[in-house]
């Protein structure tokens, strides 16, 4: 599997798999599929795996530490901290905590979890606004001192939070959500991260699903699904949306390819310094979104998707999540 450097020397497989999706609840029924995935994902090459305490909590951290173990010195762990969870229950009280004290006892945790001396890549879920981005990043570079943690990184954070955090202690990876439907780091984070010398891993690259091109005004969801109540996949939206399915599908015809190929291939085109993060709990999916690497879009791809000026419909989260963003 191709290779990619996200900031601060960190060389990593160009696809990554984000684990969230094996364990946010407490109990985790396809666990021994989920570790057989996991591990059939190292033999293919890819030694790029993503988890946070916070999912479950704990849950995922157990079954990718469990999933690892063999293979830990054939990969590179991300994991995340910032929310407040007590550390001796797993009790997720809600809010936001990166105080110094909380980043040490949710490192000590995780690293439990995950059976492992160091954690690769260790990001702030979310920007505490309590917390100064100074104090934060020293606590970090602290870490990466004793040896606890080997790259820092941050996720959904703004140009000046990351300013502030790279200042500190230099940033290795922000990770955001970027794709063809959710394009607002363009703006702003994109520029400011390429200045610092800092990769991106951006999550939901295959928008929940929907530039798979499997979802459409007719798709029901289960009351427990996020995407029940998530704005932009409301019928209206989604019939509105379904223009970037149809021009993605299109241009998929032309390189033998499946909308998700076409997606993951057009963030891999944007910078060579990005490295999507997607979830999945089937293998053929896996070996599906993988394939993407294979595919080249062209200049004249990436223009067509450019001209086509398609507005997306719909918020990407709903307001009580959107204003955990962003921070």
């Amino acid at each position: 599997m191709i290779k990619r450097k996200l900031g601060q020397g960190m060389e990593v497989s160009g696809l990554s798999i984000g684990a969230m999706g094996y364990g946010k609840a407490r109990e985790l029924p396809d666990r021994a599929e989920m570790v057989t995935l996991i591990r059939t994902a190292v033999e293919r090459g890819m030694d790029f795996f993503d988890t946070a305490e916070v999912y479950g909590p704990w849950t995922n951290e157990e079954m990718v530490g469990e999933a690892l173990a063999p293979v830990r010195d054939r990969v590179k762990i991300a994991t995340k901290f910032g929310w407040d969870i007590e550390q001796e229950t797993g009790e997720h009280r809600g809010g936001l905590n990166s105080k110094p004290a909380q980043i040490r006892r949710s490192i000590e945790g995780s690293l439990k979890r995950l059976r492992t001396d160091h954690i690769d890549l260790y990001y702030q879920h979310r920007v505490d606004p309590e917390v100064p981005m100074e104090d934060v990043a020293g606590t970090v570079k602290d870490l990466i001192a004793e040896g606890k943690v080997v790259w820092f990184g941050m996720s959904e954070a703004s140009a000046q939070s990351i300013r502030r955090a790279h200042a500190v202690q230099p940033l290795a990876a922000l990770q955001s959500e970027y794709s063809l439907w959710t394009r607002e780091p363009e703006a702003e984070i994109i520029p400011t991260i390429e200045e610092l010398g800092i990769g991106l891993v951006p999550y939901s690259p295959l928008g929940k699903g929907f530039l798979t091109g499997k979802i459409d005004a007719n798709t029901t969801f289960d009351s427990s699904d996020i995407r029940a109540q998530t704005p932009r996949f409301a019928e209206e939206a989604r019939m509105a949306n379904q223009k970037l399915i149809d021009l993605i599908r299109k241009i998929g015809e032309k390189h033998g390819a499946t909308p998700a190929q076409v997606a993951l291939a057009w963030l891999l085109a944007q910078k060579p310094w990005i490295v999507p993060l997607f979830g999945t709990r089937k293998l053929e999916r896996f070996e599906e979104n993988i394939g993407a690497l294979e595919v080249t879009l062209d200049q004249a791809d990436l223009d067509e998707i450019q001209h086509a000026n398609i507005v997306i419909q719909g918020a990407r989260y709903p307001e009580a999540m959107l204003r955990l963003s962003g921070q």
